[in-house]
């Protein structure tokens, strides 16, 4: 604690002290102020200007400290002012104390508050932000609530000043009125306990319930605008329509039918989405192969001579078909159809809040429905590169329908999927050349993750082209080419790379085409994705969006996560509403070395402010990365100073995407790197290097003086 915070501190504790050891509370009791009521009101009508701005410093005092005794002097305004005038000198008088109050609660604790419980605040943090003002008078209006405390707790928020101010003027209105009051008879009064009755209180509960029961009307008259022009079915043939069977459609649809709800779930294509069919799965199939083959490259590493694997890539993309096979009932229509959901194939269209016409084979069908999900996922997105359009280029999509491995394969995008693919196919064997624009690779990792993983690709054999720009494709004397521009440098300027094949990999766009988004204006953001709030509803209250096509992150396992609260709000929305948590959301590049993280990144909290200690434990000094020979990488783990608090983890070696789970449910349920070196780890595996992360926390964190003491008592017993 600096030292204008220890100041402050100390003359609010004096001062606070003061009123109790010198008992100046019985001056702020019923009884005296009954008893020299005739003497305030000759000395207020002998001398009213020194009185009333006597009397506002107090109240002002009174309340800045949350003293007790604001209702007395309330009710000594009525009394010596009359009415209206102790009403308009308390409402400023008291909002001024507790805007008081709010400040010195600030400016004392909020840093302290939010630095220790940050990531458990920041769903409050950010209703308060959204609906600070409608939270805060409401609590106004209901005197059960304790003042002071209110003063106190939202000066821990991010809630504005003068936010703060005005609502607590209007909303401490009609409490200070009554109070009032009450003080112009005060002769009638016994006690406070007859001031606030039962019923008065209840009044004031039913008021205080008031900005929330307009807020339901405005919220249902809002609904009512939002479907004018529509016709409502007086009957609905389901409760539940999903577009899509993607990751977030297959579970939107399993919930539903899991919950007996009538569900249909509606995909174009093929079941499973782009994750089984040209996404995960076979990404991941191919990686495995092309490490295998990569051993070829360094065989002393495990002892051998020589290692020289033979293939047929043929047979490696017919091997990659035959797991996605394997993988296929799990997502098949056989199986949801047993689970009780209704499936469709065909294009599907939403033609009103509660209706979706769907292109079948046999023929056009239209479904009444209470809630749709759009889940239609992404696709990937072709830049408009001059020239583009006379190149058959690859994508994740149509990749895998290959039979003959490129022999010169350019790939554009320095991201998680050009950085896997482009590895994978130097390693079978093609001469890869991977372009970026940006200065490195893996923009959204800390630069030490990425340099780690452009080493290996270099290492696979990939040419990596960093900075340099995709300026136009030709096709010269039969031979294709790209052209790419470079600023600065030797190479600067213009460079010609002639290619077999050209993979794009530079991110994905939502898949949004004729579903009937623009005729329903229904919104989408700048990048394509559907727009929707935290509850994943778009503009309609019945119509929501998950997965890929509502973002803001694209990967499978949080379409999933989506899913869950789009059934579930879809479904049971009218009673209970959830708003999707992205507080903890991990994910992996699954080059070698792998690259996983969650949370905070060391580059996040450098541009965002937040001050962190960095904890590295290198894996090149684990057992069994050495056993493996995988003896690469790092675990670094970000905390608050001094504390063991975990805001991020990112992980680069051999199954780094296993590893950080273990950080992912430490973060989830709020565990420290102490529970983590106090659990038990199997010797020897790779999850050690998680307890050696904490263990490194910890050397840095060892009481040196109580050691001190230690090392003299071991040496006193000698």
């Amino acid at each position: 604690m600096n030292v204008k915070k220890l100041a402050l501190l100390i003359v609010i504790a004096a001062l606070v002290a003061s009123y109790f050891v010198f008992d100046l509370g019985q001056y702020l009791s019923l009884d005296y102020l009954k008893e020299q009521r005739g003497a305030f009101q000759a000395l207020a009508a002998e001398q009213p200007v020194l009185v009333l701005g006597g009397f506002f410093l107090l109240y002002v005092a009174v309340t800045a400290l949350s003293l007790p005794g604001a209702a007395i002097m309330t009710l000594a305004a009525g009394a010596l002012f009359g009415f209206w005038a102790a009403l308009l000198l308390v409402s400023f008088a008291s909002s001024v104390g507790a805007t008081l109050a709010f400040l010195a609660s600030r400016f004392l604790f909020k840093d302290a508050v939010q630095s220790r419980f940050g990531e458990r605040l920041k769903k409050i943090n950010a209703g308060v932000e959204k609906d600070g003002a409608f939270y805060l008078f409401t609590l106004r209006l209901i005197p059960a609530f304790p003042f002071f405390v209110i003063n106190l707790v939202m000066g821990l928020t991010p809630l504005k000043t003068w936010t703060f101010y005005w609502v607590s003027q209007v909303g401490m209105l009609a409490g200070t009125a009554v109070y009032v009051n009450a003080g112009t008879q005060l002769g009638e009064l016994d006690s406070l306990s007859g001031l606030l009755s039962v019923d008065l209180i209840g009044a004031f509960v039913l008021l205080g319930l008031f900005p929330w029961l307009a807020k339901a009307v405005m919220a249902f008259l809002q609904a009512r605008k939002v479907y004018r022009g529509y016709q409502k079915p007086k009957h609905f043939d389901r409760n539940l329509v999903v577009i899509g069977a993607g990751s977030a459609g297959l579970v939107s649809a399993y919930i539903a039918a899991t919950v007996k709800a009538s569900v249909t779930l509606i995909e174009k294509g093929e079941m499973g989405g782009d994750c089984l069919n040209t996404g995960c799965v076979p990404s991941k199939a191919l990686i495995k192969s092309a490490r295998l083959a990569h051993l070829e490259r360094k065989p002393e590493r495990y002892g051998f001579t020589s290692i020289t694997p033979r293939f047929d890539f043929a047979d490696i993309m017919a091997r990659i078909h035959k797991v996605i096979g394997k993988i296929e009932p799990h997502d098949s229509v056989e199986r949801y159809t047993a689970l009780g959901v209704d499936c469709v194939q065909g294009s599907a269209r939403i033609t009103s809040p509660w209706e979706v016409t769907v292109d079948t084979a046999e023929g056009e069908r239209t479904l009444t429905t209470r809630n749709i999900i759009i889940a239609s996922g992404a696709r990937p997105f072709v830049p408009p590169i001059p020239g583009i359009d006379e190149i058959d280029i690859l994508t994740s999509e149509n990749l895998w329908t290959l039979t003959e491995q490129p022999r010169r394969l350019i790939v554009l995008g320095g991201g998680p999927i050009g950085c896997e693919l482009a590895q994978s196919f130097a390693r079978l064997g093609s001469e890869v050349t991977q372009v970026e624009m940006l200065p490195r690779l893996m923009p959204r990792e800390d630069e030490d993750a990425a340099a780690l993983v452009t080493s290996s690709l270099r290492d696979s054999g990939v040419t990596v082209l960093t900075g340099h720009k995709a300026a136009r494709f030709a096709v010269e004397d039969g031979e294709k080419v790209l052209y790419v521009e470079t600023d600065g440098g030797a190479d600067g300027g213009e460079k010609r790379l002639p290619f077999d094949a050209v993979l794009v990999a530079v991110g994905r766009r939502a898949n949004t085409d004729g579903l009937g988004l623009e005729a329903m204006n229904i919104a989408t953001e700048k990048n394509g994705t559907v727009a929707v709030d935290g509850f994943l509803r778009t503009r309609f209250p019945n119509i929501f969006a998950c997965g890929d096509v509502a973002g803001p992150y694209q990967f499978t396992h949080v379409a999933a996560h989506q899913a869950w609260y789009a059934a579930v709000n879809a479904l049971f929305g009218r009673f209970k509403k959830f708003q999707v948590d992205y507080r903890v959301i991990p994910w992996a590049t699954f080059t070698d070395p792998e690259v996983a993280r969650v949370g905070l990144s060391e580059d996040e909290a450098r541009e965002q402010g937040i001050d962190v200690e960095v904890t590295r434990y290198g894996i090149d000094d684990l057992d069994r990365a050495i056993a493996d020979s995988t003896d690469h990488g790092f675990v670094k783990v970000l905390t608050p100073p001094g504390k063991d608090t975990i805001l991020g983890v990112t992980i680069v070696g051999e199954s780094a995407s296993d590893l950080i789970s273990e950080y992912v449910l430490a973060m989830k349920h709020g565990l420290g790197l102490n529970k983590i070196l106090g659990t038990i780890h199997i010797y020897p595996t790779m999850a050690e290097a998680n307890k050696f992360a904490a263990g490194e926390w910890k050397k840095a964190h060892k009481p040196e003086g109580l050691l001190r003491w230690v090392e003299r008592f071991h040496a006193w017993q000698r």
